[in-house]
């Protein structure tokens, strides 16, 4: 049985997955310098793989390659990264906005989710994963979440929240499915603890690389300076 403090290897759990679906990485670098974010994006159907990141002022979105193609844009198309004020929000759905609206509020972002609930894809489930990091005097600390179905009918949500300290070296995974399957398993336990080296081109290769090849459609790198706020940022799209 494994340690529960150990370590694991990104690239060696996304290897190891053909599925994780859309995965959040938060953590801070192993030289202590800086606050790591790293959010993906999967997809099996073509919907879905129709797909790009695009940043515009500092956020990310999800936003369709071809137009044309189309069929659903409910549930693929929405605000995956945003910042207000010391604090930077990622998940995995437009619960950012919610969580953004909540904060400008002078309200929580656990008040945000308890307002949401897993996605309606049926028989998929599909859960909201979500992060958000809170700067203050040169450190950090993070919040991560998931909200997802209590049953296969989907008749009620349970919603899980994850509080954590910065330290240097270490992250925290989540991610939407355990595996692939039909359908498709929900996470289960606690966000995964991974190792997070200080090179953002090393990491961000290294997560590209081991994503699956017919599944992987996005990826998000963020570095950010504790002492001077500088953002280094790496932004990965299958489809250009």
């Amino acid at each position: 049985m494994a340690n529960i403090y150990d370590i694991a290897s990104l690239p060696e759990l996304l290897s190891a997955n053909t599925y994780p679906g859309r995965g959040i990485v938060i953590g801070k670098s192993s030289d202590g310098k800086c606050a790591v974010i790293a959010y993906f994006i999967m997809g099996r159907s073509e919907n879905s793989r129709n797909r790009v990141f695009t940043e515009r002022d500092g956020e990310i979105y999800t936003e369709p390659h071809d137009y044309s193609k189309v069929s659903d844009p409910s549930l693929i198309i929405y605000s995956a990264i945003r910042k207000i004020g010391n604090r930077l929000i990622v998940t995995n759905g437009d619960q950012t906005d919610t969580i953004y609206d909540f904060l400008s509020r002078g309200e929580d972002s656990r008040a945000a989710l308890r307002t949401r609930e897993f996605e309606p894809d049926a028989p998929n489930l599909t859960p909201r994963i979500s992060g958000v990091l809170t700067f203050d005097k040169g450190e950090f600390t993070y919040e991560m979440s998931i909200l997802k179905s209590i049953d296969a009918e989907g008749s009620a949500c349970n919603r899980y929240f994850f509080e954590y300290p910065a330290l240097a070296g270490l992250g925290h995974f989540i991610h939407t499915y355990v595996t692939d399957g039909n359908p498709i398993p929900t996470f289960q336990g606690e966000p995964e603890r991974v190792a997070i080296p200080s090179d953002i081109d090393a990491f961000a290769d290294s997560i590209w690389q081991s994503l699956n090849e017919s599944n992987k459609i996005s990826l998000y790198v963020r570095y950010v300076n504790l002492e001077s706020g500088e953002e280094q940022a790496r932004l990965i799209n299958k489809n250009v």
